[in-house]
């Protein structure tokens, strides 16, 4: 059952979210809000919803014990939460689904989306086609050339995607992008953010939406090994897959959360990693309170992940809360680690795993052979490779690997 997983009904998470936004857009953001609540308790909109998940999406995703990958390491067992096996192919179909039936039950027509890696673009061009609602997708330029798949996919799924050449072409500059136009036209629009960020409710909203992925993990491993893990890894970017499975274990003290954000090329040089847990300060970014990677300026900082949907220069709200009261660790992988994480499971187990999601298991890596073999690990597998097999190609060729 759908319910929400915190009181966070002002939009904080101690000191950190809010609405911070034009004063035009603060009567829409309000509407969103009180239409939410009033959806959440509405049977029929649930039911709705369940069902999707069910007949549509294919929930429950399976819990995989990933027995060769766990040999090969030595050390904790690993289990993969597996969202790649979604419809669409990773965990953003979750809320995509709810923000379409909650735009289309307040008579919107248009869902209107930023997004990265793609994953978020075509779960929401998805829902839209489904309900039978327009669709504008906002993309950095960078990413449509990285994510060649993801846009063809949009496309063909009726979506209007909208290429963002400013700033740094990337996530954060498809975000403001689509902010504009949605200040522009929020009568008739929908804007369907796509991660634990921006202002509230999204960071609520989304995240309870996605809370269906911890709530199985909780179930399922209960009932494939008597117990909880010891450990949950998850990436972080935006931080929706995390908030996502996290809360289905935020009460549970004896397990261990993990969030891995991206330390890129080198985390001693702005511009080569979006590794904003570690070295962000606190600001003001898309409408929230929030830690943000700046420059001298106090302006968001260039960013840089080798996976499109991670490079962000911040961060959900609850995730900082989550962080500065204890219950999360917030650690960083590399490019390199990740790449590595990525092929390492393609060839033990079969999965190519979305790079994101790799973040993650880079970091299951380095944790197993150090728990011994009575520990478990659970791996949020936030998505599927396919979109990222041609440029993990190239980079692949030009280590000559």
């Amino acid at each position: 059952m759908l319910t929400p997983v915190s009181n966070a009904a002002d939009g904080f998470f101690g000191q950190y979210g809010g609405r911070f936004v034009p004063p035009q857009l603060e009567t829409p953001l309000a509407e969103v809000a009180e239409a939410y609540q009033e959806a959440i308790k509405d049977p029929e909109f649930i039911a709705e919803y369940e069902a999707l998940l069910t007949d549509y999406v294919g929930r429950p995703s399976p819990l995989f014990k990933a027995q060769r990958l766990t040999d090969h390491l030595g050390g904790a067992t690993i289990y993969l939460k597996r969202e790649d096996l979604n419809h669409t192919g990773a965990h953003k179909i979750n809320h995509c689904l709810g923000e379409a039936l909650l735009a289309k039950r307040m008579g919107k027509k248009k869902l209107l989306a930023e997004t990265g890696a793609g994953q978020h673009g075509v779960a929401l061009a998805t829902a839209a086609a489904l309900v039978g609602l327009e669709c504008e997708v906002h993309m950095g330029s960078i990413d449509i050339a990285k994510q060649h798949p993801n846009v063809v996919r949009m496309k063909l799924l009726g979506a209007n995607v909208v290429a963002v050449d400013r700033g740094g072409a990337a996530l954060a500059d498809a975000v403001d992008s689509a902010f504009d136009v949605f200040a522009a036209d929020y009568q008739d629009t929908f804007f369907a953010i796509g991660s634990v960020v921006g202002p509230h409710p999204f960071p609520t909203l989304v995240r309870d939406f996605q809370s269906v992925v911890g709530r199985e993990a909780r179930e399922q491993m209960l009932a494939k090994e008597g117990r909880l893990p010891d450990a949950v890894v998850a990436c972080v970017g935006g931080g929706s897959n995390a908030m996502g499975i996290f809360t289905g274990f935020l009460d549970d003290e004896g397990v261990k959360l993990y969030g891995v954000e991206p330390a890129g090329r080198d985390l001693g040089v702005v511009g080569e990693h979006a590794a904003t847990m570690t070295l962000g300060t606190e600001g003001m970014l898309h409408g929230m309170r929030t830690m943000v990677l700046q420059d001298e300026e106090g302006q968001p900082a260039a960013v840089h992940s080798i996976a499109s949907g991670l490079d962000y220069p911040g961060v959900g709200p609850q995730h900082v809360h989550l962080r500065d009261i204890g219950r999360v660790e917030y650690v960083h992988a590399s490019d390199d680690e990740t790449l590595e994480a990525f092929k390492l499971l393609c060839r033990t187990e079969g999965i190519i795993p979305a790079l994101e999601s790799s973040h993650a298991l880079a970091h299951a890596m380095r944790m197993a052979p150090e728990m011994g073999s009575d520990g478990v690990i659970l791996v949020n597998l936030s998505g599927r490779g396919d979109k990222d097999i041609d440029y993990v190609a190239e980079r692949l060729a030009e280590l000559g690997k």
